[in-house]
Formats: structure tokens, sequence, C-alpha cells
């Protein structure tokens, strides 16, 4: 598999292929997506609560992004690496997006439709940024949890806006995160860059799940839409224990 960039993520959406994405958060993951054919892999907050075992991804810091970041980068060859912009890094933006760049990330991911002038800064540096709407985790607090956006109509036609308003400043992806198939499908129509869907259907031009939640390693609870192939984490603990006996014998 050759060597993917932000154009050829651009022109899947012309070509109608779709864009398979997932996360990682070290280097060993990071070979095996890689290795597997992922188009994007993308380091994301959601380290803080899938690693790190935060709440939520809140309290992720600009010091853990990057360490994660860094590991990430060392095992990715072909794929276009994105990473997230935590909450922690917006006192001093722009500094800290290009720390992320620095750090090897291809493309920067910015949640919310609030942070424009950043975005618009960014394109005229040259830095690719991806947009996040629908359900943006960053908001949790104002959402009151993990709630499905795109309910009423108004609300699509509010979502549509903000895609908008994003492509207009730069974006050259989006992730749609958890709106009604409806939403997404309206949104996917009303721009010409590529869409991805985190639970939110199947009408996107691609789709991101975390996977850990992919491979049933995730501890706790997991979203509802998030689609288990296999689960790592039973097959693990039979290793573990099967050592423990062994040693013990």
């Amino acid at each position: 598999m050759e060597k993917i960039n932000i154009q050829k993520i651009i022109l899947a959406k012309k070509q109608k292929r779709k864009i398979a994405m997932l996360t990682a958060y070290d280097y060993p993951f990071a070979r095996i997506l890689d290795d597997a054919g992922v188009d994007i892999i993308l380091v994301g907050d959601s380290l803080g609560n899938v690693i790190l075992g935060y709440e939520n991804t809140l309290p992720v810091t600009m010091q853990e992004m990057l360490h994660h970041l860094k590991a990430v980068r060392r095992g990715v060859e072909k794929a276009v690496l994105v990473a997230d912009f935590p909450l922690a890094g917006f006192k001093n933006a722009f500094v800290n997006v290009k720390q992320l760049i620095k750090a090897g990330a291809d493309a920067v991911k910015i949640e919310g439709v609030n942070n424009l002038a950043l975005i618009k800064r960014c394109k005229t540096a040259g830095i690719p940024i991806m947009g996040h709407i629908g359900f943006t985790p960053q908001d949790i607090k104002k959402f009151g949890g993990a709630r499905m956006q795109g309910k009423e109509p108004k609300d699509v036609k509010r979502l549509v806006e903000e895609a908008k308003m994003l492509q207009q400043a730069g974006v050259f992806a989006l992730v749609i995160e958890l709106t009604t198939p409806e939403a997404s499908k309206q949104i996917t129509k009303a721009v010409s860059i590529p869409t991805i869907s985190c639970g939110a259907g199947s009408n996107c031009d691609g789709q991101v799940l975390v996977s850990y939640d992919l491979l049933g390693l995730t501890q706790g609870a997991k979203p509802r839409f998030a689609k288990q192939l296999v689960n790592f984490s039973d097959l693990a603990k039979k290793a573990v224990k099967k050592y423990v006996k062994d040693v013990r014998k």
C-alpha cells in the first residue's frame, strides 16, 4: 500500500471510496493499523478515558497528547496521522497546534465551530485541520452527557450551517459524531469535503471508531454505536490466568 496524503483523502469523496479511520495511542497499535491499511490514524484525546483512566477527555494535557503522538508517529508509515487538539491547548492555541505538527502529526482535529479564526490562521500557515461537529466530547458538560444531535429539523439545519462554516474556514475533512442519520446525510450532501461518521450512520464518506472499542479492550461503558469485532480482553485474561497457573505449578 502506498503512502496516503491529505489530497488523497479529499479525492476519496469524489471517487466514492470510503475512508477507514481508527484511533491509536502507542507504537504497537500504530504499526498494526498502518500495516492493515487504515487510511487515517487518529491520536484522539479519547486517550484520556481509554488509556489514562480519566472520566472523559477534558483533563488531557498537551504534554500527554505530545507523548502519545510521538509514539504513534514512530509506527506510522503510510496512513495520514491526525492529532486531536485537547481542551487544555487553547490557552496558547496556535503555538500548540504547531507543537503537534512538529511532533509528527500530518493534521490536527479541532472540535466545534467556536474556533474559526484559529482554523483560518492554520490554513494560512499551511497546517491541515480536520473539523468535528455534532456531539463534541469537549462540550460534554454543556450537553449533559453523550447526547444524540440533530433530532429536530432546526437542529439539522444548524448542523448543516456549521459544516459549511467549517468548510469555508478551511478544514479538509469533517468528523460528524453522534447525530441522526438524516443529519449526517444532509451534511454530507451540503459540503464538498469528506465527512467521517462517528456514530452518525452510514451516509458519510467514511467511518471512525476507537480501536479499543472495536477490539473489545475498552474498560467500562462504551458507546452503543461502537462495533466490536473481537474480544481481546477475554483472550488476554485467559492467557494471563494460564501464565499465573503455570508459574504456580
